[in-house]
């Protein structure tokens, strides 16, 4: 079984896709925390409290990190074997796409983008959350309480630069899962003539959905600082 994930091309696509779906529904999960921020910051801290420096909330980092990690380097394997193939094709196509997708000509790009986005977040919240707990620490660089996630939201997201620059990082997001949400259901075998419309649908509707609950919170919490 290990030599089919490692070496078979079939299997390292469905490590993609298994990997990839797991970080779906973290995306899903965590956008439905955040936006507990717009409703009431009392609620976001109690979430924000109970997903701590807690042993759950520690071994689900790590699993996190873990998908992270195997999702961004069998992208890679991935690509590099393709290129080598095929030149540009991505994935093997069990339907062939019609017209010229460009997020599925650019994923490992825009793949790229996403990563250093999440580079961002975690100097801009774990670093001052959870980090700040498992350190033994009271107060973040900002002077607040690791578990004021509210403040530290409200604080980011008053800054020009940081709303920018989430804003970019949402939308290669968006691109991302479009083509990745599709790839997923593909690797599966659900694509075919019939499906596929259907598959993409899907697709950027759950893509949509993360990009217009993330970025409610950046811009909202944007627009609260200049009232």
């Amino acid at each position: 079984m290990g030599c089919f994930l490692t070496n078979s091309s079939l299997g390292r696509k469905l490590v993609m896709s298994v990997s990839g779906c797991f970080l779906v529904l973290f995306l899903l999960f965590h956008m439905s925390m955040n936006l507990a921020a717009l409703v009431s910051a009392d609620a976001y801290n109690m979430i924000c409290g109970f997903l701590g420096a807690n042993w759950y909330a520690l071994a689900g980092t790590a699993v996190l990190a873990a998908g992270v990690l195997v999702h961004f380097v069998y992208a890679i394997i991935l690509t590099v074997q393709n290129r080598r193939a095929r030149g540009s094709v991505r994935y093997a196509m069990t339907v062939q796409e019609k017209g010229v997708d460009w997020a599925s000509k650019n994923m490992l790009a825009i793949g790229f983008v996403v990563l250093g986005g999440l580079a961002l977040h975690l100097f801009n919240f774990w670093s001052k959350m959870q980090l700040v707990e498992i350190m033994g620490g009271h107060t973040n660089s900002l002077g607040m309480s690791p578990v004021d996630g509210a403040a530290l939201i409200e604080y980011t997201f008053s800054q020009w630069y940081y709303v920018a620059l989430y804003l970019v990082w949402l939308a290669a997001l968006w691109f991302h899962l479009t083509h990745g949400v599709w790839s997923m259901f593909q690797t599966a075998g659900w694509a075919n003539d019939t499906w596929y419309p259907r598959l993409k649908c899907i697709a950027n509707i759950i893509a949509t959905l993360l990009f217009v609950g993330f970025a409610a919170v950046v811009v909202v919490f944007f627009i609260k600082s200049l009232c």
